[in-house]
């Protein structure tokens, strides 16, 4: 029978006969062909699948390996595939137009870009990535981010439709479960399903019918679970029978716990954790509250302090309570100043860790704790501290005599003013986050000075240098800008009451100097000292106190035993000079800059150096431990330098001398290097094959120093004094227009030594009055210059009084006699070099040094 005749319901036998029939070849084919094709081949059929169907299948295959990648959290196998997809996706572009994105597409960016979050808050597991997944997680979540961004309204739309599928599923599933039926539907139903049990081996009519009854409840269990009107009404019905339900359970389980209560028997479990029904007592009833017994009871909460398994929030909590019930009973002030101590040094020890800094909701317990404690001490003045009390010799009660409690508040404030630089540090510095921690600075200084007063009164010598210091180094790095306004005369644009007062306070000048000199004279710790002069110099130097800072560096010979003292030392001392070398820059001081800049941008670490960063090291130079050591180390971001602006400064004080220098010295075989750094940016300048516009800072002063070395001082200002570098440099000076004045002037005073020193040689004589045209300066400036330059033998030349003119002489050797020098010297050298090889050879030393000196005086070998 041909098969072309079978349907589904012939038998077995006619299926088979059907199959074994030979089918028809086509009248085309070759004898050639049939003997190419194997039987394997002529057995599998070939499918035609549409461009559309290739491209998804390649993108589900793709995803199906970034989901298995995402279960065994292999990132930098997500990474990679990730890839291929989007190059995947990218190809089946013309299909995704017509067709639209598909939806198991947007699935995967929604799904991956929600685990990749949450593996990034998962801060454990970060840290026990290895060193390739974790960069590949920070690369796969800031990709998948950009990516995502082209499928907003997409992936919007997917997560609400799953929202309320979900929220459908659930209600469909609660009226299926909570829906009752009738009796006799759900009798009807069991009777059918023993009539089908039975008739299992019956007739095959009983069988169809059978599976059109199964096939009709099916079709209702689908229908079932679709949301219709008269649905929505039985779920409002069922939403209200369920509230009500849960308001009469939970009246019957108060009920329960009451009488549970009374009977003292079961206790009440949710979820496998016992209830906590009220705080422990703190005292027995019936106990008379006394000092004895809270200090007891204070020693009996201290001794759980450190060991495992402490709950330390809980600690925290039962030392208020103690401090209130001491209030309670007026129990004295000598007892709450105790419990307060301990409140304050139960917060610092809440993170044990020391990197870890303190939660935003704990240090606001600490600046009240501390502000409450330094209340208490100044509304009471019967109450001496001390770290040398002995516990014993403690007076905590109320009696005549004076309150007697161990303990140190400084140290306390010298621990929070830490916590305060510790929680800046790990802080993001561009986010809205820091600027909120930065408003406590004032709250911070606010209680530091607080304590200064105290300790003026009762303190001693050495706690007030130790909490000076403190005020000082929140003084140091800020600018007065007050001051600088009254400088200026400017003292009638406050409008606010607030900012008369501000400016009526006072400098922060006259602050530094009575801080600074007072630890100067009290003393008796180098650090303490050493830390003031330093801060005071830097604070100089900021305001453009040019030679106050100059005369105390100098005065404090602290350049000779700096590298004796510990690594926040030295830190500030780096940052230090560099405000000096950019205050001398300010004042026109370019050698003195160019000097005290010098040490710091050679090395090529400056950003290490301040402690404004780590540079990328190999493991062997810097292990974990240290680099947790050197990231404490670091100066929080507002009081950061701008390298940007360091590094400028460097530069040009740097062309500005080597220019002139380069110009004077251009056929000396000796000639030295001002600046490698500066040298090493001219070469990578020459390297360029292509010059175009300058775009960043190095390159507008490599270009400028171009111009300048050909005496065009126009070009040289116009690259160095523009918009760019306005923005980037110069305009972050206090005063702007100042500076730019002073280096337009500078660039034209170098210009013109350079113009001198490069075409000298091409002129008989030049008048003076030319020069001042050309480099747009006064006729004595132009004069003090060339007679400095003949003075200094610069330039060989003399100066005409009566016609203004500056007469060259013809003593520069020319450039074959300039050749002929230097070939003399390399002679001379090479001589020198024979002569000593000899004498060793010989074993005598310095036979090319001792030529006037006889044989036997001669130095014999060691």
């Amino acid at each position: 029978m041909s098969r072309f005749f079978a349907t589904g319901s012939d038998s077995e036998s006619e299926e088979s006969s059907s199959a074994d029939e030979i089918t028809p070849k086509a009248p085309g084919t070759t004898l050639k062909q049939s003997l190419l094709l194997s039987d394997d081949e002529e057995d599998t059929k070939r499918v035609v699948r549409s461009a559309k169907d290739k491209r998804f299948e390649e993108l589900t295959n793709l995803i199906k390996t970034i989901r298995n990648a995402m279960k065994i959290r292999d990132m930098a196998k997500c990474l990679e595939e990730f890839e291929q997809l989007c190059r995947a996706f990218l190809k089946s572009k013309n299909i995704v137009d017509k067709e639209g994105v598909p939806s198991f597409y947007i699935r995967l960016l929604a799904d991956l870009e929600d685990y990749l979050n949450q593996l990034w808050e998962d801060k454990d597991g970060k840290k026990k990535m290895n060193k390739n997944n974790a960069k590949a997680l920070s690369t796969l979540r800031q990709k998948i981010r950009k990516y995502n961004r082209d499928f907003e309204t997409e992936i919007a739309a997917y997560k609400e439709t799953s929202l309320l599928h979900d929220r459908n599923c659930s209600t469909a599933s609660e009226i299926l479960c909570l829906h009752p039926k009738d009796e006799s539907s759900s009798s009807g139903e069991d009777d059918d399903d023993d009539d089908d049990d039975e008739g299992w081996s019956g007739e095959s009519k009983e069988s169809d019918s059978e599976s059109s009854d199964g096939e009709a409840k099916r079709q209702s269990m689908a229908e079932s679970f679709l949301k219709t009107g008269s649905d929505k009404g039985e779920i409002k019905k069922l939403s209200k029978r369920r509230d009500k339900a849960k308001a009469r359970k939970h009246i019957e389980e108060e009920e329960e716990d009451g009488g549970e209560e009374v009977e003292g028997g079961w206790e009440k479990v949710k979820y496998g954790v016992p209830l906590v029904k009220e705080k422990p007592k703190m005292f027995a009833k019936g106990t008379e509250i006394n000092t004895t017994v809270v200090v007891k009871k204070l020693n009996e909460i201290l001794q759980a302090r450190g060991k495992k398994g402490t709950d330390r929030a809980a600690q925290i909590e039962l030392l208020h309570a103690l401090a209130a019930i001491a209030a309670e009973h007026n129990l004295g002030q000598g007892i709450l100043v105790k419990i307060k101590f301990n409140i304050i040094a139960s917060l610092y020890d809440y993170n044990p860790n020391l990197a870890a800094f303190m939660k935003a909701d704990m240090w606001k317990k600490c600046l009240e704790c501390i502000d409450e404690l330094l209340d208490i001490l100044f509304e009471n003045n019967n109450i001496f501290i001390g770290e040398n009390i002995a516990e014993d010799s403690e007076n905590l009660a109320v009696s005549d005599q004076p309150f007697r409690v161990r303990g140190c508040v400084l140290t306390l404030v010298e621990r929070m003013d830490e916590e305060f630089t510790k929680i800046m540090q790990n802080t993001d510095p561009h986010s809205q986050e820091y600027v909120d921690n930065l408003k406590d600075e004032g709250r911070v200084c606010g209680i530091v000075d607080r304590l200064l007063t105290y300790l003026e009164n009762k303190g001693s010598t050495e706690e007030i240098c130790r909490v000076y210091l403190r005020r000082i180094m929140h003084t140091y790095y800020k600018f007065d800008y007050k001051a600088h306004r009254r400088s200026l005369g400017l003292q009638g644009e406050t409008k606010s009451e607030q900012d008369q007062e501000e400016s009526e306070g006072e400098d922060s000048a006259l602050i530094m100097d009575r801080l600074c000199k007072f630890i100067y004279a009290k003393d008796r710790t180098d650090r303490i000292r050493t830390c003031a002069i330093l801060c005071h110099i830097y604070h100089h130097a900021l305001h453009s106190r040019w030679y106050q800072a100059r005369d105390l560096m100098l005065m404090s010979h602290l350049q000779d035993n700096i590298h004796h003292s510990d690594p926040p030392v030295q830190i500030l001392y780096n940052r230090t000079m560099v405000q000096l070398g950019i205050c001398a820059f300010r004042q026109g001081m370019i050698k003195d800059a160019h000097n005290a800049l010098l040490d710091i941008q050679s090395s090529g670490r400056a950003k290490e150096l301040l402690g404004q960063g780590l540079l990328m090291r190999n493991m062997q130079e810097r292990n974990a431990e240290q680099e947790k050591i050197e990231k404490r180390r670091q100066v929080p971001f507002h009081m950061h330098i701008n390298l940007e602006l360091l590094e400028c400064v460097y530069l040009v004080s740097a062309m500005l001398l080597e220019i002139p220098y380069m110009a004077a010295h251009e056929f000396d075989a000796r000639r030295r290097m001002i600046s490698k750094q500066f040298h090493h940016q001219l070469r990578v300048g020459e390297r360029q094959p292509l010059l175009g516009p300058p775009e960043s800072m190095r390159e507008h002063v490599v270009a400028a120093s171009k111009a300048m070395k050909m005496g065009d001082w126009r070009t040289c200002h116009s690259f160095i004094i523009n918009e760019k570098m306005n923005s980037k440099v110069w305009d972050l000076f206090p005063e702007t227009q100042r500076v730019r004045e002073m280096l337009v002037r500078k660039i034209q005073e170098e210009s013109l030594r350079t113009y001198l020193f490069t075409y000298s040689s091409v002129y008989d004589s030049i008048s003076m009055e030319i020069l001042s045209e050309m480099f747009q300066l006064e006729m004595p400036t132009v004069h003090s210059i060339i007679s400095k330059m003949i003075i200094n033998e610069e330039l060989m030349a003399s100066l005409d009084q009566p016609t203004q003119t500056v007469v060259m002489h013809r003593t520069e050797p020319t450039s074959l006699q300039n050749m002929a020098l230097q070939l003399a010297e390399k002679l001379g050298s090479l001589v020198e070099n024979n002569e000593r090889v000899f004498d060793l050879k010989q074993g005598v030393y310095g036979g090319y040094f001792n030529r006037g000196v006889p044989r036997s005086h001669a130095s014999a070998p060691p």
